[in-house]
């Protein structure tokens, strides 16, 4: 069965982005080539991520959409249909992904944002998790967990350092 995974970049304080969804703080910081992007995505054919978080990329990388080569699914309350890079889908989220695992192919990659991650965390559906910090207190911002009544339990894979990044390699147990 292909695996859900969770690949994001947080602050050393557990922020994806600040309030006004920046990310200057992340690029920023010092890493090592593409910091491990490439050797990770080759194992990704289907991409998933929240409208605020597509719309961002639309506007950072207007027409150099970087997953044109992959299946892209966006969550949204309002938008529906498809347009020339993803599918909206607006339905059961978890049932979505129950039926999406199922068939052929590689990883499931959840780009973002915080609350359809906190759904995906809610509902025990992430199978591993990437998370790489950078050396960066911002304060305030979008944080990685919001405040939840649940628990989930991780076991370590491995520790990789990426020049100034920790990457945390985990598995949901």
């Amino acid at each position: 069965m292909r695996k859900v995974v969770l690949y994001i970049a947080t602050s050393l304080d557990g922020y994806i982005a600040t309030k006004e969804d920046s990310l200057e703080w992340l690029f920023s910081t010092e890493g090592e080539g593409d910091n491990g992007y490439s050797e990770f995505i080759e194992h990704v054919d289907t991409v998933i991520m929240g409208r605020r978080t597509y719309d961002w990329i639309l506007n950072a990388e207007g027409d150099n959409f970087p997953y044109k080569d992959k299946e892209c699914f966006v969550f949204s309350e309002r938008k529906q249909g498809k347009d020339e890079y993803v599918r909206f889908f607006n339905g059961d989220i978890t049932e979505f992904i129950k039926n999406l695992r199922q068939k052929e192919g590689k990883d499931i990659w959840v780009v973002g944002g915080g609350e359809l991650l906190q759904h995906f965390i809610a509902n025990r559906l992430i199978d591993e998790w990437f998370i790489t910090i950078a050396p960066t207190i911002i304060g305030d911002g979008i944080p990685l967990f919001k405040k939840n009544d649940f628990e989930t339990r991780l076991r370590l894979l491995g520790v990789r350092r990426v020049n100034q990044f920790a990457e945390l390699h985990y598995e949901t147990i």
